[in-house]
């Protein structure tokens, strides 16, 4: 394209100098001539002046006294009244010798009646016209270069645009979807790359959240999962016992409900099609499933989890969400704690709390303060559990908070139980 451009322009410019160029040339020309004819013509006259004086006053032409007067030129002077002409000046440029060069003639008669011819020679003349000839090429030349330079400056500035942008569309095919910035003083180009930033910034969004849903969905699974694996691996130990079967077979068919209630909490969210819709839920029924699903894992540790607090309490919240949020913070307890693990429930009045804590070490004082973001473990963990529960609470407009580092305590605290209310929105 630039070259196509810088063609283009250098085609332009030629046909340009040449419309303006060659009558220049010719104009030129004819007025070096005009001019050189009107000084030649000027000579003649005061020539004739001169002879005119000396016949006044010599009664004869004096051709050496002219000779020296005027030593460029050839001139013949012819009396009035006589026959014989007189000639002085370089006889080189006599006209009709021989070996004569190009010559420039011009005559003039005195009011006397003497008539004067003066040739001089067209070298001088031609030589004015060839440099006024240059100088009009060099003008022109130089008026191409610099049509030239221009071309190649704004095919530049034109073309780079669009390199830029072409090499972002490469990019945002590629995956790299970090924005490129660059504007290039054109309104058409800026807009373009403009839109292509905005994309840009979308794509990324899209990606991060298809990203986060992946992982999302991964963690949030995984307790399900290994719950029901171990109700699974009950049965089969226990097959012979019906009652046993029977038992852990409702206890698996629950935790698959669960499951299902997780993937379609994970789905909404991740589409976020509609708010949460939260309603009264009591604490104790949840914290009592909590208790029985955990204690197991925690007695194989030959550890304890066990619930205190205040009985009874209602708070507004969505079921699957409160039991995903609390299983979280036990597993954390679990993984990253020791000894035994409490849930206690607190009416604040206003709200409900619901505090988890352990026996353990605590949490380093360099991760106190990012504990809830992405990624941040303080042993080998993914990260995520705790920036998920901390996303699922604050969209139901509740929110968790790590009130005490040693021992380490997390606190639930939920708006409280709405009297007369069944269900509704919660923000997102």
């Amino acid at each position: 394209m630039r070259r196509r451009m810088v063609f283009s322009t250098l085609v332009v410019t030629v046909i340009a100098v040449m419309l303006l160029g060659l009558p220049l040339g010719a104009l030129t020309y004819k007025l070096v001539h005009d001019e050189a004819s009107r000084q030649l013509h000027s000579e003649a006259e005061l020539i004739g002046a001169e002879s005119d004086n000396m016949l006044e006053l010599q009664g004869e032409l004096d051709p050496a006294e002219l000779s020296a007067e005027h030593p460029a030129r050839f001139m013949r002077v012819t009396p009035p009244r006589d026959a014989a002409s007189f000639t002085a000046g370089d006889p080189t440029l006599n006209p009709v010798a021989p070996d004569a060069p190009s010559l420039l003639r011009a005559t003039d008669t005195t009011s006397r009646g003497t008539v004067v011819e003066v040739w001089a020679s067209a070298d001088e003349v031609q030589r004015s016209v060839v440099r006024a000839w240059l100088g009009i090429a060099s003008l022109s030349l130089l008026a191409i270069g610099v049509a030239v330079g221009l071309s190649m400056f704004q095919a530049r500035r034109l073309t780079l645009p669009l390199v830029d942008l072409a090499a972002t569309a490469e990019r945002l095919g590629s995956g790299v979807t970090t924005p490129w910035g660059h504007r290039y003083g054109i309104p058409e180009a800026d807009r373009v790359a403009e839109v292509l930033d905005r994309s840009a910034e979308r794509i990324a969004g899209l990606i991060a959240t298809e990203r986060h849903f992946a992982t999302d969905a991964s963690h949030q699974l995984r307790t399900p999962l290994t719950a029901l694996t171990m109700r699974l691996e009950e049965i089969i130990a226990e097959s012979g016992n019906p009652e046993v079967v029977r038992e852990e077979g409702e206890a698996a068919l629950a935790q698959t409900e669960r499951l299902a209630e997780t993937v379609e909490s994970l789905l909404g969210r991740a589409r976020k099609s509609q708010n949460p819709e939260v309603e009264p839920v009591e604490l104790d029924p949840v914290l009592n499933h909590l208790q029985a699903e955990w204690s197991p894992v925690f007695q194989q540790e030959q550890r304890d989890l066990i619930v205190t607090g205040a009985a009874g309490l209602t708070a507004m919240t969505v079921p699957s969400d409160l039991a995903q949020i609390l299983a979280t913070l036990v597993e954390n307890a679990y993984k990253h704690g020791a000894g035994t693990v409490t849930i206690r429930r607190v009416d604040t009045g206003q709200s409900v709390r619901v505090e988890v804590s352990d026996e353990g070490d605590g949490v380093p004082e360099h991760l106190s303060g990012r504990i809830f973001d992405r990624e941040v473990s303080g042993d080998g963990g993914t990260g995520l559990g705790l920036a998920l529960a901390r996303h699922i609470a604050e969209s139901e407009g509740a929110r968790i908070e790590l009130v005490q580092t040693r021992p380490t305590t997390f606190a639930l605290f939920l708006p409280a139980g709405a009297g007369g209310l069944t269900k509704m929105t919660g923000p997102v």
